[in-house]
């Protein structure tokens, strides 16, 4: 067999649907979650994109991920509770930024917290959804540990994402999608099934020790953007996440990447602002500070590389032959 495999688009999105049905998922679920592994691939984020289904499906075997799940949604004033029942995420976030959508039509603000949820995914795309719609928007998640509190050696915080996007008078929104370590944990995880070694500085080995080996960082603790800044943001995102919506710690919960113990119960917090009710011209203030930057010969905007991979994304994929046939064998169960 050879290492990869050409699919267009509907190909994949077919073959991945198929895998979703095959473990018993309803339509529903698994359009919410193929839509935005597909969006991850466009995007060239294949850490967050089509890898990550064979972990979910061997989750929903193992009972760690309830494929029955259906999010549960509460509204009071401008907080919008939804229970993602220890489901996938892409769902609960989809039904989540519907009821926020409208809170911040009626209030100026909203604010969306997911409680027992699982992988965020990309972090940055219901921000840009909400942007898209002409609202500010910042989103959070924790995750399992994966980094160690500044000056500590185990890893109790997750490498926690933040993404950020603000909308313009013309074209994309501003968006910003980071990591709170030096890099996401998922292209270790890829560099492993992969065989291949990743940069020095990206992680620790359990020893404490910079390493090179993607197993080791596996075992030991990615390292914090920003050092002791980026650790402490850590601890920000799991109290504005885990914290509020009563669900697990990344020290409390389990892997993404297997399918042992129970699920990882984790929490999300998406916030949104409608700039109208703040100011009047925010976008065109807005768009006074972008030039001002692209004024700058080498500045490029927060998300245009983002956006020039999605405009420039050929309709095929190219994935490899395994996590085909990985697929492929979930599909065959239905």
């Amino acid at each position: 067999m050879s290492e990869s495999v050409e699919l267009d688009v509907a190909q994949a999105r077919e073959l991945a649907l198929a895998a979703m049905r095959g473990r018993g998922f309803g339509e529903a679920e698994a359009e919410a979650t193929v839509v935005a592994l597909l969006a991850a691939e466009r995007d060239g984020l294949p850490s967050h994109g089509l890898s990550r289904l064979p972990y979910y499906l061997d989750q929903v075997a193992s009972g760690k991920v309830d494929v029955a799940a259906v999010p549960r949604l509460e509204c009071d004033g401008a907080v919008v509770r939804i229970d993602a029942g220890h489901g996938l995420s892409f769902p609960a976030i989809d039904k989540g930024l519907e009821a926020g959508y409208e809170v911040v039509a009626r209030l100026g603000v909203a604010a969306v917290s997911i409680a027992r949820s699982h992988h965020f995914g990309v972090a940055g795309a219901p921000v840009e959804a909400a942007a898209r719609r002409g609202y500010l928007a910042l989103a959070f998640s924790n995750a399992p540990s994966a980094m160690a509190p500044w000056g500590g050696n185990r890893p109790l915080f997750g490498t926690n994402p933040i993404a950020f996007a603000c909308p313009r008078r013309d074209g994309d929104p501003l968006l910003l999608d980071l990591s709170l370590s030096k890099v996401a944990r998922g292209k270790v995880m890829l560099a492993s099934k992969q065989g291949e070694a990743i940069p020095e500085g990206w992680a620790l080995d359990a020893e404490g020790r910079p390493t090179t080996d993607a197993e080791a960082a596996l075992a030991g603790s990615m390292l914090p953007a920003g050092d002791a800044k980026g650790a402490a943001l850590a601890l920000m995102v799991e109290l504005l996440t885990a914290g509020l919506a009563g669900s697990h710690f990344g020290f409390q919960a389990t892997s993404f990447f297997d399918a042992e113990g129970e699920p990882p119960s984790i929490g999300h917090l998406i916030l949104m602002f409608d700039p109208a009710r703040f100011s009047p011209g925010v976008l065109e203030h807005v768009e006074a500070l972008l030039a001002a930057m692209q004024d700058q010969p080498g500045v490029r905007l927060p998300g245009d590389r983002r956006y020039a991979r999605r405009r420039e994304s050929a309709t095929r994929l190219t994935l490899p032959a395994a996590l085909v046939a990985e697929l492929d064998s979930h599909a065959a169960l239905a």
